[in-house]
């Protein structure tokens, strides 16, 4: 009798009823801290594109780079809590570098949507090398921020 009643607890993928509770209840835990995340990125990140004190040519353009780079990183981890860190990661960077490269061209839909300032954030509007080792360290920024949340779990 235990037996049947633990065999109809199995779900088809082998897991236990309470085993996918608690699996679900950590999904929405990771997604609770990634979006308090989120909260705290996307104005600090709207913050550098303003800042006009000491260094602010930096902070424009290259702070702001970064946290692009961890809010894309981070808003990914929250759609996909279960994929790795390291492809979300990877994937982040070669995005954006591809996007990077897209600023190299100027045709009209482009211009269109650069012509607004949430289309000049999201795909830029001049091309520069210098851009690069920012994504990467915003990428691996993101990678930490992700496996210190799951961890934290």
């Amino acid at each position: 009798m235990n037996r049947l009643i633990h065999e109809a607890e199995q779900l088809p993928n082998g897991f236990s009823c309470a085993e996918m509770k608690r699996k679900s209840q950590k999904v929405k835990a990771l997604r609770r801290k990634i979006f308090i995340s989120l909260i705290c990125i996307v104005p600090l990140g709207f913050l550098t594109k303003f800042y006009q004190g000491p260094g602010a040519l930096w902070f424009n353009n290259y702070a702001g780079g970064m946290l692009y780079e961890v809010f894309w990183c981070l808003a990914a981890a929250f759609v996909l809590p279960s994929a790795s860190a390291f492809r979300i990661a990877l994937t982040v960077f070669c995005v954006t570098c591809a996007l990077e490269f897209l600023q190299l061209v100027h045709p009209a839909f482009l211009e269109t949507i650069r012509s607004v300032f949430i289309g000049r954030t999201l795909i830029g509007t001049s091309f520069t090398w210098m851009d690069f080792p920012y994504y990467a360290v915003g990428c691996l920024i993101g990678w930490v921020w992700i496996h210190r949340l799951r961890k934290a779990d």
